[in-house]
């Protein structure tokens, strides 16, 4: 079996569709195009794809469907998935990360833009070492990409988890929003304020109780503070 990473690209424009998947394979990646959205989700249950390149402009099924039912789906929820839209509007942006899209990308792009994407999403945690972090129940398994409340397991997407463990790992470092752009997806990445927000307020509802251990510090970002009552 390859080890090389998988990566679907479900995109309608025929010409777009072998420029990306073209330049993809040259950089070492094992890659498939789709041209139409029934056809994505065939192939996704076929390849297993690492991740997947999602127009959300498609003919025949919405984008955003689509990511929404691999986030949903547990057998599918770990591939990562970044959206690409032509309206490039701040709705389409928030509702993709919303729903759990990994990242996104506005057309017209570069390839050089989207390959350092791509590679970006698809980079190993930022904390390599092997370690738990703990705040009374809560535990972060960083080996196994896991976080438990009260014993219970607590369902993240990929890019949550990594900003939790951003910040958990740091407890009192304040990080602007540039800065979790940064470290949480790496360089070359647009992103409106808003947005990185938008991963905050869901992060935060996941945790419940333990939402208050992340800290907003006006004017500048996020911090995360252990807190004595829980």
């Amino acid at each position: 079996m390859s080890d090389k990473k998988r990566i679907l690209v479900v995109e309608d424009d025929e010409d777009i569709n072998e420029l990306v998947v073209y330049n993809l394979k040259n950089s070492g990646y094992e890659v498939k195009g789709a041209l139409a959205g029934k056809i994505g989700m065939e192939a996704i249950a076929m390849f297993k794809p690492d991740l997947v390149l999602l127009d959300i402009m498609l003919p025949d099924m919405d984008g955003l469907e689509i990511c929404r039912k691999l986030k949903s789906t547990p057998e599918y929820s770990g591939i990562k998935v970044i959206m690409l839209t032509a309206k490039g509007e701040d709705s389409d942006i928030i509702l993709g990360l919303e729903i759990g899209a990994d990242d996104y990308i506005p057309k017209p792009f570069s390839i050089g833009v989207l390959k350092a994407r791509v590679r970006a999403s698809l980079r190993q945690d930022t904390v390599q070492s092997s370690k738990k972090i703990e705040y009374g129940d809560l535990s972060i398994d960083i080996d196994k990409h896991q976080v438990i409340i009260d014993e219970e397991p607590i369902e993240l997407t990929v890019t949550e988890f990594n900003l939790l463990v951003l910040m958990a790992a740091r407890p009192q470092h304040v990080f602007s929003r540039e800065a979790i752009i940064n470290q949480v997806k790496g360089q070359n990445y647009y992103v409106t304020e808003r947005s990185v927000d938008v991963q905050i307020v869901s992060l935060r509802k996941k945790l419940g109780n333990y939402s208050r251990l992340i800290k907003t510090v006006r004017g500048v970002g996020y911090k995360f503070e252990n807190d004595e009552s829980i």
